[in-house]
């Protein structure tokens, strides 16, 4: 019994660092081309094909995107809103500061280290209660 967990503990931790540092390369390297996104304020306007935000970007130019369903129903009835805005783009905006793809990149990478780490900590006891 105590070989089965053995071996259950050995490959889990291979499975858990090998794949959590595999992730958390991957998440470092969306972070990296996800770019830079600057916070501005909108203002939100109804179009010809439904609604958008105009703002400013830094070098005084006029940025427009239109609203996915998901952003339009979470920024409601308000005239303004607070959006990110990526750097050098005119018509890239987001509601968010982090991407949410690499967040749930960099999530799954955790879970699995923390796995690989488990996994390590119960074939040390493993070894040092058998004696």
């Amino acid at each position: 019994m105590s070989q089965a967990i053995d071996a259950l503990a050995e490959i889990f931790s291979w499975i858990g660092f090998g794949v959590g540092a595999l992730l958390a390369g991957v998440a470092l390297i969306m972070y990296l081309l996800d770019g830079t996104w600057l916070p501005v304020r909108a203002v939100v306007e109804t179009g010809p094909n439904g609604r958008l935000v105009r703002w400013f970007d830094e070098d005084g130019g006029v940025g427009e995107a239109h609203l996915t369903h998901e952003q339009d129903h979470h920024i409601g009835d308000a005239d303004m809103a607070d959006i990110f805005v990526r750097r050098g783009s005119r018509n890239r905006m987001r509601l968010t500061h982090g991407s949410p793809a690499v967040r749930a990149v960099t999530r799954l990478a955790i879970g699995m280290l923390a796995l690989g780490v488990v996994a390590l900590v119960t074939s040390l006891v493993m070894l040092f209660v058998r004696g």
